[in-house]
Order: structure tokens, then C-alpha cells, then sequence
């Protein structure tokens, strides 16, 4: 058995990470690209590679020379590799493919050990390497049969999003037979670049192979192995969290990404908070329907868009303003508001930085579950001259009832302070009516009242990025319309406020739902010997570590052996000293599957 590596492009999309040298040996991690393979096919017993070059060819050879430890390398060079494509670059290799049973595969991958180890011990004489098809893959699909015959290819042009569910993405890496070579591949080969040209794919070929009765191409589908087509920055980026050198550096890339965690389809995440029983799939149906013309059309202005918020929350447009996310609401509070904030500690970030910290008046519960209640919030007015509080709280999940939030605005009006209530997590506080104070009767009676509500978070849409702030104190409104531009909320977040009244009853049975499992996960965290868990009224709970971790362990363990991601607070205002992690709850199978691995850790 050999390897054949097509290494001759130019990599151009990396842009300054190729300049001077070709794409195989881009370091991801400190290790480059060709060696990381290298290493691989040693591992696993290669004994000879032929590698074709063309770009930076000298570079390459003086990186790897005639011998890599086990492996004796052979060069075949493309001389023409900025004007023709990879299958060139294996035609000009074809007298060296047809030598032996080989193992072919590209310079640009990452892919784990296991993958050709499969591969080559594998019984079938001739493989392509294959991966259920994914958002972030691109490039040639296939469909199989249910005995993993390949039934089609489908480059570019071939290729359906709508049937996307029935594809497997080719990984680029295969096994030929010396006779399938031999007998097969190479005449096609050779007669598909004399009659196509040599701008073509190589994989164009296999899809002519295909047309014959019998042949022996199969495919090798993965489960669950790690791999990675690097063809610019992003991929980059990417494939350096996947291939993340030890838990803690796993750990830095994924916090420092804030989301776009889509692109990791086996992470579990439970570090953002977000409602996994809302939109319906019928709503998210009716989205889909009307994505195009919402893709090319602008939005409506703030004037619409308040009138939508307005019946959605049954109040009126110019009590309700519409924020790109609460965070862009959040923003504007420093310049909206004068004066002190008082705010319990520990808190959701956003506030103490949007705010500023000098501005910051801070309360610290003096008890193991930093819980509080109207007593101690009125006694922080006295030190500020605004109150801003999350109820329920992040991260504890503390929690006030209406009635003694009303008794805290009240008091707080005859003190002529401002108290700025954020309930992004109040729908899941109940399984009746929703304690929420963004009612007319209530903003009209109390001017003093300026309520923040994250839409994106309760209502399970945190890539449309919607958020509110009610108030009937004028001068605050008129203040936070100026920080926000015409159009800060894109046409599917409009599209959004217009359905939602059509949903209202599966929303309110989502938020029951939520509550429900949030009941049941309590009780499976009190099974778990090392972990102390807080109550909470929100959609995710505090823990406080108490044994065979720090937070910071936990985290990385769960992350790097299970791609389980969870919130370590350490280091936050209000935890020092204290172990403390905040974990979110997600769908019944998410959570057992957390459950369970957290177990394995006794």
C-alpha cells in the first residue's frame, strides 16, 4: 500500500498564509498541514508516498527531502499547476497510481489517525471516504445505497439544498486497488482529460465509473471521526478548535467565537441560553417560505417595527422600542440614563460594561445561593440613583414575584428613581400566566419603569437578533431612539413580530415545557455527588462544584471528551473564592446525555 498526495495549487483564498509557501504547509496548531499527514500514514504502516507539487515546489521538498522517517517520498511536478486543476495534477501521477493499491487524498485535511487506519485495514479493495453532509461542507456530494453503493456525484452545479438531508460529503480521501487503477480508473482518466480538458476535478472522473455495471467503488461513511478541509481563514479558525492542541486552548477558541457554534454540529451547548421549545417547526415552515422575498427586500423603519412589538407585548408603539438583540438596548441604557446603577452581583456582563464600572453600585448576596429579595433591593436604592435588576437572575436564576416587583417600583417612583427590570428569562419562571410587567396599565402608571426583554433568547430565535425596551418615560425613549440606526432589525426579524401572535398558544406551552424539564433536570443534578445545584426560575441552573474538580476542569473535561459546553464563571465579580459553573437547559436527550457524562466523571 502507498499514498498519493495532490499538493500543486496555489491556495490563493488563504491569502497571506500562501504567499510563500503552498497550502499543505500552513500550520494549524504549530504543526504543518503535510507533515500532520505524514505522521498519520507512518503511524499506520505507508511506506512510500508520491507527493505531486507545482506552487512553492522547492519549498515543499526542502520541508520534507526524499525521506519522512518510514516514508520515502517520490516527486511528481505539475508545471503548469496556475492554469489547470487537480485532476491534471493526477494524470500527470497515473503511471505511479497504477504501481500499487494506494491511498489518495489532498494536501489540504486535517483528519483524524483513525480515518486511514479504517481505511486501509478495510476489506473492500476500492473506497471513497464520505461524512453525513453538513452546513459548513462544501464541494462534492454524494447519495448512497442503503449497502453503501454510491448511487450519483454531485458537484456544484448537480447539487440540490433541498434534497441536502440525502447526501454524504466526499472527504477527499480514498482507497484505489492497484486493478481498479490499473483497469479502470486510469482509461477514464485518460480519456476524460483528452475530451474535458485539464481544468476539471478528478472526482469528475468517478462520476463516468459510475455509469459502468459493475464496479468496485464503495463508500466509507465516518461516525463521528474528526476531519477538515482547509480552503481559507475561516477554515483555518475552525479546524484549530477542532484539532485544538489540549482542553484548555479547546476551551479559549470556542469562548472567544460568542456563538456561531453551527458550524460544530457535535457541540452540545449549553453556555447560551436559548429556548429549545419555541419557534414550532410549522413557523419556522412559514419563515422558510418567505425567505427569499425577505432576503431581497429591505425592512420596514423603527415606526413599523414598534407597531409590530406593540401587539405582540399589547401595548403602545410609542411605549416599545425595537433593539438589534437586547444587547444594542443594553448599550444605549449609559447614555439614556444618568447617574448610578445599582446592580446585585454576580451579573450578566453586559450591563457592568455597557454601563461602565465606575457607574456600577454593586450588592453581593452574603449566602451560598446569592438569593435576595425586596428588603435588600430597596436598601440598594438607597446607594444609587437607578435600580437595574434581572429577574430572573442570571446566573443564579434568583426570583421576585409580580407582587413585590410592584411593591419595589412603587417605592422606588416616591424615591424618584428609575428601575430597570430586565425579564428575558420571566416566561419561564411560571407554568401558569406570565409574571411579566410590560403591561399599558402598569408602564402608564409608572414613569419610573424601564423594562428590557430578549426576545432572542425566551422565544428560541437568537440569529434573528431581536430584543425590546418598554418604558412610558418619554425623555428615556426619545434618548435610546437616537442610539439606534432606521434599519437595525433585518427583514426576518420583522417577519418574525408580525407571525408570532399566529403562535402564541405553542409558545406559552413551549415556556410550560421548559419549566417541566427544568423540574426534571433539577432532580437528576442532585444525583451527581460532586455538583451542589441552585433553584432557579430561569431556563438554566447554577452549580457550585464542590469536589474532584475545579469549575474551570469540569469544563474543559465535558468540552474536550464530550463537546459539551457549559459556562465557567470562574474569575467573574461574585464568584471569588467559589467554584461555580452555570449550565443551561436544553431538549430531554441533550439533557441526559449531559446527565450521563457527568456520571461517567464520578
Amino acid at each position: 500500500m502507498q499514498a498519493l498526495i495532490l499538493a500543486a495549487g496555489t491556495g490563493s483564498r488563504l491569502g497571506k498564509h500562501t504567499k510563500e509557501n503552498t497550502k499543505c504547509m500552513l500550520e494549524i496548531n504549530g504543526e504543518t498541514l503535510i507533515k500532520r499527514a505524514l505522521n498519520i500514514l507512518n503511524n499506520i504502516g505507508i511506506k512510500k508516498l508520491i507527493l505531486v507539487v507545482g506552487y512553492k515546489k522547492d519549498n515543499l521538498i526542502n520541508h520534507l527531502g526524499t525521506q519522512y522517517k518510514n516514508i520515502s517520498i517520490e516527486y511528481v511536478e505539475n508545471p503548469i499547476y496556475d492554469t489547470t486543476n487537480n485532476i491534471y495534477s493526477l494524470f500527470l501521477a497515473k503511471d505511479k497510481l497504477a504501481e500499487d493499491d494506494t491511498i489518495l487524498l489532498e494536501s489540504d485535511l486535517l483528519f483524524e489517525e483513525k480515518i486511514v487506519y479504517d481505511l486501509m485495514n478495510d476489506k473492500r479493495k476500492s473506497l471513497a471516504v464520505v461524512d453525513k453532509y453538513q452546513a459548513w461542507m462544501d464541494g462534492t456530494a454524494v447519495t448512497l445505497s442503503e449497502n453503501d453503493d454510491i448511487l450519483g456525484f454531485y458537484g456544484k452545479k448537480a447539487f440540490r439544498f433541498q434534497d441536502v438531508d440525502k447526501y454524504y460529503k466526499t472527504v477527499n480521501i480514498y482507497k484505489f486497488s492497484k486493478e481498479f487503477s490499473k483497469n479502470i480508473y486510469i482509461p477514464f482518466l485518460e480519456a476524460y482529460s483528452k475530451a474535458m480538458g485539464d481544468n476539471e476535478y478528478y472526482e469528475s472522473v468517478l462520476r463516468v465509473v459510475l455509469m459502468l455495471e459493475e464496479q468496485e467503488l464503495k463508500a466509507l461513511k465516518l461516525k463521528g471521526e474528526r476531519w477538515y478541509e482547509i480552503d481559507d481563514i475561516q477554515d483555518k479558525a475552525n479546524a484549530e478548535i477542532i484539532f485544538s492542541k489540549n482542553p484548555k486552548e479547546k476551551l479559549r477558541l470556542i469562548q472567544s467565537r460568542y456563538g456561531g457554534y453551527w458550524r460544530f454540529p457535535e457541540l452540545k451547548d449549553f453556555c447560551y441560553l436559548v429556548n429549545p421549545y419555541f419557534p414550532t417547526s410549522k413557523m419556522q415552515e412559514e419563515m422558510k417560505a418567505y425567505f427569499y422575498e425577505l432576503l431581497s427586500q429591505y425592512p420596514s423603519g423603527q415606526e413599523t417595527q414598534r407597531l409590530l412589538a406593540g401587539k405582540m407585548f399589547k401595548v403602545e408603539p410609542e411605549n416599545i422600542l425595537v433593539g438589534n438583540g437586547a444587547s444594542e438596548i443594553i448599550r444605549g441604557l449609559s447614555t439614556a440614563i444618568d447617574g448610578t446603577f445599582g446592580l446585585v452581583f454576580p451579573t450578566f456582563n453586559e450591563y457592568p460594561e455597557s454601563i461602565g464600572h465606575a457607574r456600577i453600585i454593586q450588592f453581593m448576596p452574603q449566602n451560598e445561593n446569592f438569593t435576595y429579595g425586596v428588603s435588600d433591593i430597596l436598601e440598594l436604592a438607597k446607594k444609587c440613583d437607578n435600580v437595574l435588576l434581572i429577574n430572573p437572575d442570571n446566573p443564579s436564576g434568583n426570583f421576585i414575584p409580580k407582587k413585590d416587583l410592584l411593591e419595589i417600583v412603587d417605592k422606588l417612583q416616591k424615591m424618584n428613581k428609575n428601575f430597570i427590570l430586565d425579564e428575558s428569562f420571566v416566561d419561564f419562571s411560571s407554568k401558569g400566566e406570565i409574571e411579566t410587567m410590560v403591561t399599558q396599565d402598569i408602564l402608564d402608571k409608572y414613569e419610573n419603569l424601564i423594562v428590557i426583554k430578549s426576545i432572542s433568547k425566551s422565544y428560541g430565535v437568537p440569529g434573528v437578533r431581536l430584543g425590546v425596551i418598554a418604558t412610558s418615560n418619554s425623555k428615556i425613549m426619545s434618548a435610546l431612539e437616537d442610539e439606534v440606526t432606521i434599519w437595525n432589525i433585518n427583514s426576518y426579524g420583522e417577519f418574525f413580530l408580525q407571525v408570532i401572535g399566529k403562535y402564541k398558544k405553542d409558545y406559552n406551552k413551549g415556556c410550560k415545557e421548559i419549566a417541566d424539564e427544568r423540574d426534571r433536570f433539577y432532580k437528576e443534578f442532585q444525583e451527581i455527588p460532586y455538583l451542589k445545584i441552585i433553584p432557579s426560575q430561569a431556563n438554566y441552573f447554577l452549580l457550585h462544584v464542590t469536589s474532584k474538580f475545579t469549575a474551570l476542569e469540569l469544563t474543559e473535561i465535558l468540552l474536550d471528551k464530550y463537546n459539551i459546553y457549559i459556562k465557567d464563571l470562574t474569575g467573574k465579580v461574585g464568584f471569588e473564592g467559589k467554584e461555580c459553573v452555570r449550565i443551561a437547559v436544553r431538549g430531554y436527550s441533550d439533557n441526559e446525555f449531559l446527565i450521563q457524562k457527568l456520571k461517567m466523571l464520578k
